[in-house]
């Protein structure tokens, strides 16, 4: 059994009630049942556009959650929301990289302007902490492997990272112009329950259709680096809890989180279709790219986080057979996706 604020630093210093926008989605829902399990008030803010109420259905049952569903566009409501709260965690974004360029505005919209707008929200309830989910697709097609923080940016490869370099530098701007605490952290992708797009998803999806046969983009030499997701949230929350002296100086903290190797797709296939025991002819689409944005190489410098004291528990190979178990048992996500 897990004890209630098992491996969870928080305190009542750290935080009384928590924000959490995108609070029904995969890394959302699992960091609000964490906060619960810390004893910590959650308000939950999602639109359910892609998020799921089941993923919400424990967390329903504590009396220190509250939903509710709202969209971060429409600010007056987003602002009475938060009333009462003392810590943002702002993970509601559109992830959709891969068909971004067939419709350029909504990561504007859905990613840099809904971040103004929870900025803005803060203020007028004097907020003073937020923590936010960006992306390692900042760094584009790096020249330096792994890339640390403070790599020099490139040209952006997508309109998605483009739009979360847009969020990471307006609550920069709002931790030095307001006092602000910001603390951003640079995720590869993320792994586990309740995950319900990437490479996993749609390979599984393929198999169950027809086992014979696997669709790839590229050419399977891509290489990436993965984190399971509790092991995500742990590390943000354990730099929360142990760092404020460094974000008292600072005011604005960039954290990379990531596995400390990575894999290539083909090795993923290989570990799933084991997994799965079927051998399907594999059929690649050609190319070091899957579509534009796709960045043949992404593996992340982590020695920042890591020098804190934390450590990833899961290997990347470990989460993807942990996150194609849960499929397996919740195949409703494949149907219910958006």
């Amino acid at each position: 059994m897990v004890h209630p604020g098992h491996g969870l630093p928080l305190d009542s210093d750290t935080m009384k009630t928590a924000f959490v926008t995108g609070a029904a989605g995969f890394i959302g829902s699992n960091l609000v049942d964490r906060l619960l399990l810390a004893r910590t008030e959650v308000v939950g803010w999602d639109n359910l556009s892609t998020g799921q109420e089941e993923f919400l259905r424990d967390a329903r049952t504590s009396k220190k959650f509250r939903f509710v569903r709202g969209d971060n566009l429409d600010l007056p409501a987003l602002t009475v929301a938060m009333d009462g709260c003392d810590f943002v965690f702002h993970l509601a974004a559109n992830a959709d990289v891969r068909f971004g360029l067939e419709h350029p505005d909504k990561d504007l919209q859905q990613n840099t302007i809904a971040t103004f707008n929870v900025l803005e929200a803060m203020r007028a309830n004097r907020v003073k902490q937020i923590a936010f989910a960006s992306t390692g697709s900042v760094y584009g097609e790096a020249e330096l492997i792994p890339t640390p923080e403070d790599a020099p940016f490139p040209v952006q490869t997508s309109l998605y990272a483009a739009s979360k370099v847009a969020g990471e530098a307006l609550i920069q701007a709002y931790c030095e112009g307001y006092g602000f605490e910001g603390y951003i952290f640079r995720f590869v992708s993320i792994l586990g329950e309740r995950y319900t797009h990437g490479h996993v998803f749609d390979f599984f999806r393929q198999l169950l259709a027809h086992p014979k046969r696997l669709k790839v983009l590229g050419d399977g030499y891509q290489r990436k680096s993965y984190l399971y997701v509790n092991d995500c949230i742990k590390a943000i929350l354990h730099v929360i809890a142990e760092q404020k002296a460094s974000i008292a100086k600072h005011r604005c903290e960039v954290y990379n989180l990531g596995a400390a190797d990575y894999c290539t797709v083909r090795d993923s296939i290989s570990w799933i279709c084991g997994h799965l025991d079927v051998d399907p002819e594999l059929e690649f689409t050609g190319g070091q790219r899957g579509w534009v944005g796709d960045n043949p190489f992404i593996f992340l410098e982590t020695k920042k986080i890591r020098d804190t004291g934390w450590q990833n528990e899961l290997t990347i190979q470990a989460a993807v057979l942990k996150t194609l178990d849960w499929l397996r048992v919740n195949t409703w996500v494949l149907d219910r996706r958006t």
